[in-house]
Formats: structure tokens, sequence, C-alpha cells
């Protein structure tokens, strides 16, 4: 018997039993779009962890500190500083595309009435065009004058110190301070700047003089509004050999502030770094590459890291909502089992007919099989087409309320899984129906004949 000739006749018995097919074909329905939902949202949860920590800063970067610029070593040897030679060290780890140095200092900005207390942060030329700009440009590559990249949120650091509030959280009161088109006045010496502010004296009793005020113009502004967090949103960007000339011009031999000193309080020849970061050739690396890092005995951490953790524990989620939504596909295969057993009762003497004439048992199974893959097939295609249709209704009515603070839908369906589901909701069909399908091929056809 002939492929065609089998699905035509497991169709026909189909329709000839339209409500108990329809019940039937319903049941697979709502367990395929049960099941197609609860996986979409482990998916979307998942993908919303996973853009969330991208926004904090790129997925494949790693942030190396040392604990030695915070304090010496108390074995008596030298601390572990990082230096130039360590960051060189980190560029000829395997999978490790580039490591920056971050030169850190803090510094005094002031404009008109305002001023602020500023983390200026020296980066190589690499490192800045990372930096998503919303106005100007990056500082050019061959200029030797100091030209910042002012994060976006920078503003909020100004204030008055001649008013009661030193601080502005609404954005209606943040000081309306113009970076590119009005001069940006930076002291270096900040300590030396207070000390002369409160009549200070110096190591031999003369008073602190005020320091020299820098003026040094914007380039660029970081992308982004008053209250658009990114890794780069408080800080002010600046070309780190440029940097590097500036404080060796203003502190000669004096010690640098922010630089550690040796044991005699003298600066040492060579620069010392508060961080750098690593980046890493994939994310399937970025924890291999951490582990080497801090088996250097340096202290390394990474969006990787905390975004895995997140990823566990979506992972638990998404296994129990696709367990929820199997439930109701389990309860489904049984009605078609139960289906296939009603037709086979009915079915009894026609049955014994075919096996009377000489048709093969193979035929017999596969158009009883076909019959229950046939209901898995039409319930697996209007399930997954439900599914799109509550999907829909989830993003439009409730992202916002289950995943507060994250933009973005938070039911995702994959053509994949849409296929997947289809596939999955046909398998289970043609399992429910393989036993009555064993049952009708063991049928003596003498008994089934004789059967009213």
């Amino acid at each position: 018997m002939r492929f065609s000739d089998l699905l035509s006749m497991s169709v026909n018995n189909l329709r000839r039993r339209k409500l108990r097919t329809f019940l039937t074909v319903l049941g697979v329905v709502i367990g395929t779009a049960s099941i197609v939902v609860m996986v979409s949202l482990g998916i979307g949860l998942n993908e919303l962890t996973m853009e969330q920590f991208a926004s904090y800063g790129s997925l494949t970067e790693i942030t190396v500190y040392s604990d030695a610029m915070w304090g010496g070593s108390d074995s008596g040897t030298e601390p572990n500083y990082m230096t130039d030679e360590v960051v060189d060290s980190f560029r000829r780890l395997e999978h490790v595309k580039s490591a920056t140095p971050l030169l850190e200092t803090y510094v005094l900005m002031r404009q008109g009435v305002y001023q602020a207390n500023i983390n200026l942060v020296g980066v190589t030329q690499e490192y800045m065009k990372n930096i998503p700009l919303a106005q100007g440009k990056l500082p050019d590559s061959d200029s030797q004058e100091l030209q910042m990249v002012v994060g976006n949120m920078v503003a909020r650091q100004f204030h008055n110190p001649k008013s009661s509030s030193n601080r502005y959280y609404d954005d209606s009161d943040v000081p309306d301070i113009d970076f590119i088109n009005k001069p940006i006045f930076v002291i270096f010496d900040v300590s030396a700047y207070y000390q002369s502010q409160s009549g200070g004296s110096g190591e031999n009793g003369t008073t602190v003089k005020p320091p020299k005020k820098y003026l040094i113009p914007t380039s660029g502004l970081v992308e982004g509004g008053l209250e658009d967090w990114n890794n780069f949103s408080y800080s002010v960007y600046v070309d780190i050999d440029c940097l590097k000339t500036q404080l060796k011009q203003i502190f000669k031999k004096q010690p640098i502030p922010d630089q550690p000193t040796n044991k005699k309080g003298k600066p040492y020849s060579y620069f010392i770094y508060n961080q750098a970061v690593v980046e890493v050739d994939g994310m399937d690396n970025v924890m291999k590459v951490q582990k080497m890092i801090t088996d250097m005995g340096y202290q390394a951490n990474s969006n990787m890291e905390w975004l895995e953790q997140s990823q566990k524990q979506s992972n638990m989620v998404q296994a129990v909502l696709g367990g929820i939504g199997a439930v109701s596909l389990f309860v489904a295969a049984i009605g078609i089992a139960n289906t296939m057993m009603m037709s086979i009762y009915e079915r009894t003497k026609e049955i014994g007919i075919i096996k009377v004439l000489g048709c093969d048992m193979r035929n017999i199974r596969n158009m009883f099989l076909l019959e229950s893959g046939f209901i898995g097939f039409m319930g697996g295609i209007i399930g997954v087409v439900l599914s799109y249709g509550i999907s829909l209704l989830v993003n439009k009515f409730l992202s916002g309320e289950l995943m507060a603070g994250i933009e973005g839908d938070i039911s995702r369906i994959p053509p994949l899984l849409s296929l997947a589901s289809i596939g999955f909701a046909i398998f289970v069909g043609m399992i429910a129906g393989f036993f009555p399908a064993l049952r009708a091929m063991k049928l003596s056809p003498l008994a089934a004949i004789r059967n009213e």
C-alpha cells in the first residue's frame, strides 16, 4: 500500500469523527502552546539578563587591579604593583586581544561658581574607541595637548561650594555646565588647593600658595542623558601618555597624588596603574583568562563571571517552565492514546477485513501511526500560532511588570523553537499511537470479522 493511500485513509478516518478529533487536537494545541510559551519566557529571561550585563560593559572584558595600591606588603618584599611590564605580560597571555592600563587621578574641576572632584582616567587610544560619543570626537592621536572626553553624568558632581546644597539629584537642579563651549579649569594638586583655601602652611611654615589652574579643552561627550548610566558615565577620559607628561611637568620630583611611594617616601621612576582592562577574543575564554590573571597574584573580575551565575539561575527557571508545559503535552498524549484505542474498537471489523485481504501488518501499524502523528502535526501547527499570539500579549502587557527596570520582550520565540515544538508534537503523537497500533496488529482476523 502506497504512503499516499495510507495518508488518505488516515485523514478520512479522522474526518469521520470530527468532534473527537477536534477535542484531541485541542489537547495537543494547549500542550504545544504551553510548552512554547513557557520555554520562550525562559529564553527571554536569559537574553534579557545577557543584554543587561552587556549594557554594563563588554562581555569579553576583564578588569584587573592590584591590592598593593591600597597597602604595602607585610612581608617586607616589594608590593605586587601593576606596571607597564605587568600589562605587557597580560598581552602575551593566550586568547588575549589587548590589555589597556588605566591611570587614575582625582582632580578638581571648576566652571564659574561650580566645582567638582572628578576622577580623571588616562587610557590608550585603542581603549577610547570603545567610548560611545554623543557630541564631539575622540582626542587626536598625534596631539600632545591634554583633551577630555567627559562622561554624560559628570555634571551631576558639580556643585556650588557656597551653597547649602552641594549635590543635585533632580535633573532640573543639575548645574548647567557647558563642557564644549565654555572653559573648564582643572587643578591637579587638589591637596595644595584646599590647604591654600584654609590658610594652611607647608613644611617650612610658609603659607601654601594656590596651585596653578589648567585650561583643558573637551573634545567629546559620552553618549546618554543625565540618568543613562553606563561604564563611562561618571569619569573623564584623557590620553594616558598626555596625562603622564602633564603630571610629570606639574609635580616634577614630588610625589604624584594617587601614586604610591617607596619606603623613604620618594616617588617611583615609573607609573603604577590602578587598573587594567584585558580584552579576550571570545566569551567562552573569559573565565579561563581570568583564572590565569588571578594565578599571577592580581584581582580580576568580569561581567561574564556574574553572567554565568545568572544564567545558571535562568536555566533552572527555564527547565521548570518547560517542565510545566511538558505536563500539558503529556496530558494531550494520553488523549491521543485514548482516541486511537477507541478508534481500534470501532474499526475492529475493518481491521479484520484488511488482514484477510493480505495487507502487510506494517501497513496497519503505519496507518494508526499516521493518524496519531497527523493529530500531533495539526495540534503543533495551531499551538505554535496560538503561542505567538500569547507571546505578543505577554510582551505588550507584562514585560515591564515581570522585569522591572529592564527594557525588552520577556517572551521570545526563535524559529528553531517553533520547528522543534511542531516536531516534538508529532513525535509525542506517534509515541502515543504506537501501542494502540501494536494492538491493532495483534488482532485475530477471524475474531475481528465476527465482531459486531
